[in-house]
Order: C-alpha cells, then sequence, then structure tokens
C-alpha cells in the first residue's frame, strides 16, 4: 500500500512530462520521417549533404566542446577550493558563483558586447596600453559565442563538483600521503576519479546547454550561425517548419549520444561509481 502511494505522488508530474514534453517530441520526430503524406530521409539527406548546413553542426559542437573543456578546467579547482571552506565562507562564495545564473541572459549577452566590441572595454584598455595596433575582432564570431556561454553556464559545474567533493572523505587524502604520495599525486589519484560522476553530471549540463542555447549565440554571435539559431531561422523567418523539426530531431539525437557517451565514461573512470 505504501508504494502505490508513492507511486500516486509521482502521477502527476509523469502525467505533466507525458503530456507536454514526451509527445511533442515524439511528434515533432515522427513528422520529420513523412512528408505529404509518404515515408521519407529527404530532410536528413539534405542537412547532411548541404556543406552550409554541416558547416553549422560543427560551429555548433566545436563552440559546445571548448565551452565545456574551459568550463572544467575552470570549475574544478574552484569547486575544490570552495568544498575546503567552512560553511560561512562556502556559503558566501557559492552565493557567488550562483549570481551569474540570477541575471538575465539577454542582460550578461549585451554586457559582453559592450566588453568586447570594437570600441568596447577590452579593445579601449588594450590600445591604451600599446598592447595592440588596432582592436581586436572578437564580437560576432564562435569565440565571442564561447565567452558568453562560459560565463553562462560554469556555475552550473562549480555547483555540481562542489556537491560531490564535499563528501570526500579528508582521511583519504591523508592516507594517500601518508604512503609516501606528494599533494598532487594524491589529488590526482583521490579526488579526480572520486569526482568523476560529479564531473560528468555537470559537463553534460554544460555541453547540452551550450548546445541548445539561443540567446547568447545570437546576440554575440551576428551573422554566425550555431543549430539553436537556424532552428530559429527555418521555423520563424523562412516558415519551413518541416526543417526545423528535422534541426531539432538532430538536436535531440546528439543530446542522448553525448549522455550515453558520458555515462560510458564515467563507468570506465570510476567503474565501482
Amino acid at each position: 500500500m505504501k508504494k502505490k502511494g508513492l507511486y500516486l505522488l509521482l502521477l502527476p508530474g509523469v502525467l505533466f512530462l507525458t503530456l507536454f514534453m514526451v509527445i511533442p517530441i515524439v511528434l515533432t520526430i515522427a513528422s520529420t520521417f513523412y512528408q505529404e503524406g509518404s515515408f521519407t530521409l529527404q530532410g536528413y539527406l539534405q542537412f547532411l549533404t548541404d556543406k552550409y548546413f554541416m558547416k553549422i553542426l560543427l560551429t555548433t559542437l566545436q563552440v559546445s566542446i571548448v565551452t565545456t573543456i574551459a568550463c572544467i578546467l575552470l570549475g574544478f579547482p574552484a569547486a575544490y577550493y570552495i568544498s575546503k571552506l567552512g560553511p560561512r565562507k562556502k556559503g558566501i562564495l557559492l552565493a557567488l558563483a550562483i549570481f551569474p545564473l540570477l541575471t538575465s541572459s539577454v542582460v550578461r549577452s549585451f554586457s559582453w558586447m559592450i566588453i568586447l566590441g570594437k570600441k568596447g572595454l577590452l579593445n579601449s584598455s588594450l590600445l591604451s596600453l600599446g598592447l595592440i595596433d588596432k582592436p581586436l575582432e572578437i564580437l560576432y564570431t564562435p569565440t565571442a559565442m564561447m565567452i558568453g556561454l562560459i560565463h553562462l553556464f560554469l556555475p552550473l559545474i562549480i555547483i555540481t563538483l562542489v556537491g560531490v567533493m564535499e563528501n570526500i572523505d579528508p582521511d583519504l587524502i591523508k592516507a594517500a600521503e601518508s604512503l609516501g604520495a606528494s599533494k598532487f599525486t594524491a589529488f590526482r589519484k583521490v579526488i579526480v576519479p572520486l569526482s568523476v560522476p560529479g564531473l560528468i553530471i555537470g559537463s553534460i549540463l554544460v555541453f547540452v546547454g551550450s548546445l541548445t542555447a539561443y540567446t547568447t549565440p545570437a546576440l554575440l554571435g551576428g551573422k554566425q550561425r550555431v543549430i539553436s539559431t537556424f532552428l530559429y531561422q527555418n521555423a520563424i523567418t523562412l516558415n519551413d517548419w518541416y526543417m526545423a523539426s528535422v534541426i531539432a530531431t538532430i538536436m535531440i539525437v546528439i543530446t542522448f549520444v553525448v549522455i550515453y557517451v558520458m555515462n560510458k565514461l564515467a563507468t570506465k573512470l570510476n567503474p565501482k561509481g
């Protein structure tokens, strides 16, 4: 009876997700295989054989992968430092880490436009210091998109890693050092493997978020297309809902493939979970 009661508590959430997420996704995917009443793969063939479409896909993957790697490199040491602090200092730093998430992505993107523009803060500072002869062209490039996305998603990986690292027993480090391991070796052999679950979850959140983000690439990328802005262009500007559905399906497939690969990687790096 208790189990039935628990299942009943799950029912509203399951029904909501089924009606407003699962069914629309299934219908969207199914619509890509039918055009004018007959089965077709034309949309996928057109996407995969068109150089322009493939360039957009490769740019999207490049931006997502670089953003994920940068967030790992920046977030891992920050999360480790925060996890070793006392409750008061940890709370303050976590609040500062979470703060960017409380700001609209539109506001953050416009801020980066002011910083990265030809007459922006960055170029003005470098020119005044004599480090460059002419303004750097960063805005409206994949680099600008990466900077904006790192700012957007870095808090996610820090929060995820802190939650894992603060539960690692400090005695494990002491035991490794007592057996002759240096601090770096102990960190590499103990902390890193035990942090793999949080690292994988954070990486998935960052990669999928970067893959599907629209506002930041649209504002900082300019004419540079990524798959999310390309989907919007087909659906709203060109009114080509069939191709938009194909693009959405490709995004869904990439997401599931990445989750599968990352889970396999997590199992390989940390077999005991």
